[in-house]
C-alpha cells in the first residue's frame, strides 16, 4: 500500500511533467496520480520514460467538472494535491478570457471543495499545494522585488484569474482550516516547454531560419527559473513548507527579452555552426502586447532562509542545457508543431 497518494493536476504540461517525474522517481512508496485534460499544452510524450512505472497513473479529465473531481477524490483518497493545472499563456487570455476563468478559478474551487469534503475528519497529514505566478503582483519599475507581502495588481486576464485562485486558496485556509500552501514563481524555462513560449519558440525559429518575434523594443525584463530547479523547490515546499504560508520562487536571473534572445542567438550560432551574427538577423520587432508588464523580479529569500532552497544553475548554463535538449529532441518539437503529439494519448492508452 502506498505511503501517500498524491494528485498532481496538469501533470502532462511543462512544469507538471517535471514535477511528476521527480516525485515518481524519488518517492517509489508514493502513488502519483497525474490528472490532465490534455489541451494543446498537455503532452504525455513528456512522460514516456515513466509511464509504465508501478507508482504512476495517468487520468484524463477536466477540473472544471466538479462531479468528476469529487468522484476522483472518493476513489483515490488523496493525501495531497499539487495543483498546477492552469491556462497560462497571456496572449491566449487576451483573446479568450472565459477559458481562463473556468479553469483557473472554477477548477481551483472544485478541487478545494473536494479536498475540504474528503479531508474534514483528518487534516493533519493532508496538504493542498497551489502553484501560482509572479504575474499576480503586477509590474515593477527599474528597482525593487516582489516579496510574499507585495500587494496584488494583476494586469491581464491570465494574471487576474491566477490572483483570484490564490485568494480563494487562502480563504479556504482561513475559513475552513484547509491545510494549504502557495508558491509564486518567475518565468520557467527548460526541456519540454510548449513552443508558444519565448525561449522554445526562438530556438525553433532560429533552427528553421524563421523570424523571431519580439514585442515592442524587447525592453521587458523577466526573472528566469530553470524548470528542474522549480520542481526541486516544489518538492521541498510540499514536504517542509509551513501550512498557510506563501513562498516566492525565483531564479535570480533578470534579463531583458532582447538581451536574452541575443545570448540565445549566439549559443545557437555556435551549436549549429553558423557565422557570428547570422541568427541575430532573424530578430523581428512586433507590436507590443496589450497591458504588457515591464518588469518582474522575485525575492526568494524566504524559501532560501526557511527551507534551504537555492537555484542550482546560472542562466547561461541553463540556457545551454535547454538548447542541447531541443536540438537532440527535434522529433518532439516536430510532433508539437505539427500537432501529432495529440495522437499519443490515443495510441498509448487505446491501441495497445
Amino acid at each position: 500500500m502506498a505511503e501517500k497518494t498524491i494528485l498532481v493536476t496538469g501533470g502532462a504540461g511543462f512544469i507538471g511533467s517535471h514535477v511528476v517525474r521527480l516525485f515518481v522517481n524519488k518517492y517509489p512508496n508514493y502513488k502519483i496520480v497525474n490528472l490532465d485534460k490534455l489541451t494543446y499544452a498537455g503532452n504525455l510524450q513528456n512522460l514516456d520514460d515513466i509511464e509504465t512505472l508501478a507508482n504512476y497513473e495517468f487520468i484524463k479529465g477536466d477540473i472544471v467538472d466538479d462531479e468528476f473531481v469529487f468522484d476522483l477524490f472518493d476513489k483515490y483518497k488523496f493525501d495531497g494535491v499539487i495543483h498546477l493545472a492552469a491556462e497560462s499563456h497571456v496572449d491566449r487570455s487576451i483573446s479568450n478570457p472565459s477559458e481562463f476563468i473556468k479553469t483557473n478559478i472554477v477548477g481551483t474551487v472544485n478541487l478545494l471543495n473536494a479536498a475540504r469534503t474528503f479531508w474534514k475528519d483528518e487534516i493533519d497529514n493532508k496538504l493542498f499545494y497551489h502553484i501560482s505566478t509572479d504575474e499576480v503582483y503586477g509590474s515593477l519599475g527599474e528597482e525593487g522585488f516582489f516579496v510574499e507581502e507585495t500587494s496584488y495588481s494583476p494586469r491581464s486576464p491570465y494574471s487576474a484569474s491566477k490572483a483570484s485562485s490564490d485568494h480563494l486558496v487562502r480563504a479556504y485556509y482561513h475559513t475552513f482550516n484547509l491545510p494549504v500552501v502557495i508558491t509564486n514563481c518567475s518565468n520557467n524555462y527548460g526541456p519540454n516547454q510548449f513552443p508558444e513560449k519565448l525561449i522554445p519558440l526562438a530556438i525553433n525559429n532560429i533552427r528553421e531560419k524563421k523570424s523571431i518575434p519580439i514585442y515592442g523594443k524587447g525592453e521587458n525584463i523577466r526573472d528566469w527559473l530553470f524548470v528542474e530547479d522549480h520542481a526541486n523547490a516544489i518538492d521541498l515546499v510540499f514536504h517542509k513548507g509551513k501550512k498557510g504560508e506563501t513562498y516566492n520562487i525565483g531564479g535570480n536571473n533578470e534579463w531583458t527579452n532582447i538581451d536574452l534572445i541575443r545570448v540565445l542567438c549566439k549559443i545557437m550560432n555556435e551549436k549549429l555552426g553558423r557565422e557570428e551574427g547570422e541568427s541575430e538577423q532573424l530578430i523581428t520587432f512586433v507590436k507590443d502586447r496589450a497591458g504588457h508588464d515591464l518588469r518582474y523580479a522575485i525575492d526568494s529569500s524566504k524559501i532560501q532562509n526557511e527551507l534551504g532552497w537555492n537555484p542550482s544553475l546560472q542562466f547561461e548554463e541553463g540556457l545551454n542545457k535547454t538548447v542541447d535538449w531541443y536540438l537532440k529532441n527535434s522529433l518532439w518539437m516536430k510532433n508539437i508543431t505539427s500537432g501529432n503529439y495529440q495522437k499519443y494519448y490515443e495510441e498509448q492508452y487505446y491501441k495497445r
